[in-house]
């Protein structure tokens, strides 16, 4: 009770024309970002940072989380449309939205992902409002073995839930972790495959690698399958909202899962990202068209959005109680804070209650005013689709290459980008899934420096990731799913003897 008290306190502080105000230009602006390719939610809170010092923190603060909330609800609407992630967490998306809007189901496919990133986020708020104190203790618990079992068991989900080609999925996964050790080592500060080339001394940018590897990829293999230059035409109105909604309880299993998966991966932190892949891989695992994944079902979609906004959300949770920032965007709200003169931890919700409830506050009305706002403009993002390709290929082109190069404002990331979608193009002309080597790329370095910090504990040697309940429960399923296809493979050479032995002894 203490806490729905405090929380209309926070709606209170919130119903001013001026927050209220705040709110809505955050959002618009944060769909803004999330369209444009390469820009992203901390890319834009950290560019609009600046704007917001004349203002006061609550304020300030409402204004910049909108903008975190508009990204990632927009993320999904170039990810489905062009096959051109607008968000890291997004990658996921692609891979049934996209097949989707080109069966002429664009308004289905953003009807789902905008309904699963509002259910994800308004669950993380609820956790926000109420398991605070739980959760905080319990993300307490996890230090650098326990992040790097998390990461274990996302990587070895691909594997195991790979019923095609797992080796080509462990390809594609090296080949990720190899990209991303370029650069300098976080542990020891030593040069790693730089070549002597000043440009490969940050390492190469995951956003560039995605931007080349689904943006000029696609329109590279497009251009080599020889499709009639004109996009896709999908039916957005009312009726096509309602008709999605009324399909989506039968995914409830998988909205629940993704829902808790995106949850834990935000606080512990884990990240959207590895969350909505996360999501994605168990949403297959357990699903009964499982052999569809890929071609355009649904489930496909509101898997890695529920999970990526559950992430997203609650990743300020750990920001605000114990000031450890859960996502890129969280650590840039936290050094908004620190800039405002608000310490987080434990004794912010004493201190700033007004600050807090009122940020709580916003995140209620901001996920509702948010999904409005994206479902009002889904008519006008799927007009896009109406346009012949041989008109707006060009145009995502110069889109791909104005996002690549404002992730460091370098020429050279252009170049990479250009590079990566033709590695895009031979991959998935050889059938390599590419979702393997995206993950890689955007926790290869993360998983490293968990792995070599618990190697450096007092407790060295590999038999740290089995020394408590938590760790060893994560990695043991991980291991699981790790030999899973070995052992169906066994037991289908057992089951063939078996049956052999039958029909040999019958005759």
């Amino acid at each position: 009770m203490e806490n729905i008290e405090a929380l209309f306190h926070g709606f209170s502080i919130l119903m001013t024309w001026y927050n209220v105000g705040m709110m809505i230009i955050g959002l618009v602006l944060g769909v803004i970002i999330g369209v444009l390719p390469g820009l992203g939610g901390p890319n834009g809170v950290a560019i609009l940072l600046p704007l917001t010092f004349g203002m006061s923190p609550t304020s300030a603060i409402i204004m910049l989380s909108c903008i975190y909330w508009g990204s990632l609800f927009a993320g999904a609407i170039t990810s489905i449309l062009f096959n051109i992630p607008g968000e890291p967490s997004s990658v996921a998306t692609t891979f049934d939205g996209y097949p989707l809007a080109q069966q002429g189901r664009a308004g289905e496919a953003l009807t789902t992902s905008f309904t699963g990133s509002f259910i994800g986020a308004l669950v993380g708020v609820l956790l926000i409002t109420f398991l605070a104190p739980l959760v905080s203790r319990f993300a307490l618990r996890f230090g650098p073995a326990e992040f790097f079992a998390v990461f274990f068991l996302t990587f070895c989900s691909f594997v195991g839930t790979d019923r095609k080609a797992p080796f080509k999925t462990i390809i594609s996964m090296m080949l990720g972790f190899g990209l991303s050790e370029i650069g300098m080592d976080t542990v020891s500060g030593q040069l790693r495959m730089t070549f002597g080339m000043p440009g490969l001394l940050r390492g190469i940018d995951f956003l560039v690698v995605v931007i080349g590897l689904f943006g000029i990829g696609e329109i590279l293999v497009s251009m080599e399958e020889g499709l009639a230059f004109e996009g896709k035409t999908g039916k957005i109105n009312l009726k096509v909202v309602l008709q999605t909604w009324k399909k989506l309880p039968r995914y409830w299993a998988t909205i629940i899962r993704s829902t808790l998966i995106g949850c834990w991966m935000g606080v512990t932190p884990g990240g959207a990202t590895a969350a909505s892949f996360m999501g994605y891989g168990i949403a297959q695992r357990f699903s009964p068209r499982r052999d569809r994944f890929g071609t355009g079902e649904l489930e496909g979609v509101i898997a890695p959005e529920t999970a990526a906004h559950g992430a997203g959300t609650s990743a300020l949770l750990p920001m605000l109680a114990l000031g450890i920032p859960g996502s890129a965007t969280a650590a840039v709200l936290l050094g908004g804070l620190m800039i405002w003169g608000l310490d987080p931890g434990p004794m912010l919700f004493t201190e700033h209650k007004d600050f807090v409830w009122g940020l709580i506050a916003s995140m209620y009305l901001g996920n509702i005013v948010g999904l409005i706002l994206v479902m009002s403009t889904v008519p006008f993002f799927a007009a896009v689709l109406r346009i012949r390709f041989a008109i707006i290929a060009p145009i995502i082109i110069v889109l791909c290459a104005i996002g690549a190069y404002t992730v460091h404002n370098a020429l050279l990331d252009v170049w990479y980008m250009a590079l990566f979608g033709v590695v895009g193009y031979v991959l998935k002309k050889l059938d390599y899934p590419l979702a393997p080597l995206v993950l890689a790329l955007v926790l290869g370095d993360r998983m490293e420096d968990a792995f070599r910090q618990a190697m450096l504990g007092p407790n060295t040697g590999l038999h740290v990731f089995w020394s408590n309940g938590l760790v060893a429960t994560i990695t043991g399923l991980a291991v699981l799913l790790l030999i899973w296809p070995l052992v169906l493979f066994v037991w289908r050479l057992l089951r063939r003897g078996v049956s052999h032995q039958a029909v040999e002894s019958r005759s």
